[in-house]
């Protein structure tokens, strides 16, 4: 197990950031993003998907009310947002092994409302917003060969 640390001063470093980790990334990779609203969870994955290649002309939003926002690149991103989950059943629908077999990169924000060992993820990011406004960034890589420098 790996950690990597670094910090973000504006949304243009947090999206910089995200493009330099898609790069690197590879098929099958599952990221658990946390982080309080307005941490830059949006911005972050907006630059992760310039990194996998994604289009310019797609815009990446935020899936909180879609829930899964899906798109293509040299990975297909998958985006979850599983903070309006009433329900652990409603995990099953969404078909969230299927990605993950399906060789694409899954991100999925608010993990923890995921049953208890149903996906292992890859990565694990962490923001934190600190008192002057700047993030700090906390990336466990856990079981990937990522050859990730800040």
């Amino acid at each position: 197990m790996k950690t990597v640390t670094w910090m973000s001063h504006s949304p243009e470093e947090t999206f910089a950031l995200g493009c330099k980790l898609g790069a690197v990334l590879k098929e099958g990779t599952v990221l658990f993003l946390t982080g309080e609203l307005g941490s830059g969870k949006t911005a972050f994955v907006q630059g992760l998907a310039r990194g996998l290649g994604v289009p310019e002309t797609y815009y990446v939003t935020s899936p909180t009310y879609t829930l899964v926002n899906e798109y293509p690149g040299r990975l297909t991103l998958y985006h979850m947002d599983l903070y309006r989950i009433a329900d652990e059943s409603e995990i099953f629908d969404l078909g969230l092994e299927e990605m993950i077999e399906g060789g694409g990169t899954v991100v999925v924000e608010w993990p923890e409302r995921l049953p208890a060992g149903f996906v292992e993820p890859s990565l694990r990011l962490n923001i934190k917003v600190l008192p002057d406004d700047s993030r700090n960034f906390i990336l466990t890589i856990s079981d990937v060969d990522l050859d990730f420098q800040i």
